[in-house]
């Protein structure tokens, strides 16, 4: 059996300001109607003895990775949260020791919840390829053929392999991300593929190798799962016992080790979008090179990419730009720059703001609410409550809150007095007041709430009550 293992816990900040620490690209609907995570599970649909998949992801984003695979039908799935983050090779280490449980004979595939795949066809038949390679106790890694001297990736060198698996080649080096005159020359070399960061190995096979040359890995994480709880759909593993993992990715960790690694090429139309020029190389674009993907007006422009949902941008005759539209940041910069939006997010960290943090609209399990104004004493939210959800119980110290339903209907509880609120109804809740927001119904609520008092954030609440585990 191949069991898909999904890695869903990056941040993706190269695509600030749409890509969030709380909210980040894997999770996004960069490209249609389905997010990047979702992309990732669907175009695995069809391939042979196909086993439930295992994502890991960050504790922080496990309601909206739950609602996800929900949302795709995905009811079977284990959802293993990372405690803190400690890069790949100890997520991978959970991952496998998890699908050993299940399936001691199983093969896993290990994939990035956030790459795109132009040509599903075709990368179903390298998995297959990959796995008749992995069935022979190689450990397999897809190289990427290159279509331009890329210097945001790292690289695999390679050489004929002996033994005859068809189509997969010795690993001979890998190579850490090159300057554009050495990538040149790779290109030129022709035995130079992108290092995807996808792998196909024996479950099995890949816990011995990494036993053999990264035994703390493998330690941290058997302790770590050996002490998890079950909470809801989820697998909590211990985070005294993760923490002490080394935070090392899996090439380090293993394959740069391994004596052992093979090569599948893969042509299938790939990208990791790990910035918003490889967005804008993925996007369809006009006849001046320009994509605009949104509200947006262009006159003479060329080579631009214009990301905006929520307000007209417009464009005057500029060149190779890319504009990046949300309701609380606008970025704009030339394309040569988009590997170094990162220091756009120090300069954030450095004035101790929290834009790189979360979205003005804030996903909850119950729901999500946009702040959509704001001022002295007083703050005004968007919330949606989706049908059968419910806040917490909880109380507020220093705020007031008075509620008023726009769409559906609202079950309301203050102290010992319980309502429901039709559209157009609306309620007061004083400050101190034990109260809980439900939606009963079955489409989405809806509500304007306008709070007021001398104290309005987050951590002003006491929850007494809560269907998510939540303190």
């Amino acid at each position: 059996m191949i069991i898909p293992v999904i890695l869903a816990g990056g941040s993706g900040s190269r695509l600030w300001p749409l890509s969030r620490q709380h909210y980040p690209k894997q999770l996004l609907k960069l490209f249609g109607d389905k997010t990047m995570l979702q992309q990732t599970i669907l175009r695995l649909k069809g391939l042979p003895e196909l086993g439930a998949p295992i994502v890991v992801c960050n504790v922080e984003h496990r309601f909206m990775v739950a609602e996800q695979l929900s949302e795709i039908g995905l009811s079977e799935s284990a959802i293993i949260l990372e405690p803190l983050a400690r890069n790949t090779a100890p997520a991978l280490a959970l991952a496998a020791l998890h699908a050993r449980e299940s399936d001691a004979a199983s093969t896993l595939l290990v994939l990035s919840a956030d790459h795109m795949i132009g040509n599903v066809e075709e990368f179903q038949r390298v998995v297959q390829v990959a796995a008749e390679a992995a069935a022979k106790n190689h450990l397999v890694t897809f190289g990427v053929h290159p279509t331009h001297p890329e210097t945001g990736y790292g690289y695999i060198k390679t050489r004929q392999l002996d033994g005859g698996v068809a189509d997969a080649f010795a690993v001979e080096q890998f190579v850490e991300k090159p300057n554009l005159e050495t990538a040149q020359s790779y290109l030129a070399a022709g035995c130079y593929y992108w290092n995807s960061g996808m792998f196909v190995f024996k479950t099995d096979v890949f816990l011995q190798e990494l036993q053999a040359h990264s035994p703390s890995v493998i330690a941290a994480a058997h302790q770590a799962r050996s002490l998890a709880v079950r909470d809801l759909d989820f697998i909590r593993v211990d985070k005294e016992s993760f923490a002490v993992a080394p935070n090392i990715s899996i090439d380090y960790a293993l394959m740069e080790k391994s004596s052992n690694v093979v090569c599948v090429p893969l042509n299938a139309g790939w990208s990791d979008v790990g910035d918003w020029k490889s967005f804008w190389d993925a996007s369809q674009k006009d006849s001046a090179g320009n994509s605009f993907i949104g509200d947006s007006i262009d006159v003479g422009s060329t080579n631009t990419l214009v990301f905006s949902h929520d307000k007209l941008v417009a464009t005057l005759g500029v060149d190779n730009l890319m504009i990046i539209n949300t309701p609380d940041a606008v970025l704009v910069a030339d394309k040569s720059q988009a590997q170094e939006v990162k220091a756009i997010i120090l300069q954030i960290e450095k004035q101790k703001r929290s834009e790189h943090l979360q979205h003005r609209e804030v996903y909850r399990p119950w729901g999500c609410y946009d702040a959509i104004d704001d001022g002295d004493r007083y703050q005004v939210n968007r919330i949606r409550v989706k049908p059968g959800a419910s806040l917490s119980l909880q109380v507020h110290h220093h705020r007031a809150e008075h509620w008023i339903v726009v769409k559906g209907t609202a079950l309301v509880q203050k102290n010992d007095e319980v309502m429901l609120l039709s559209e157009n109804e609306s309620t007061y809740i004083p400050i101190g007041t034990k109260h809980r927001l439900s939606n009963p119904g079955k489409i989405p609520l809806e509500i304007v709430e306008v709070q007021s008092g001398p104290y309005l954030e987050e951590d002003d609440v006491i929850r007494y009550e809560d269907s998510y585990g939540r303190s």
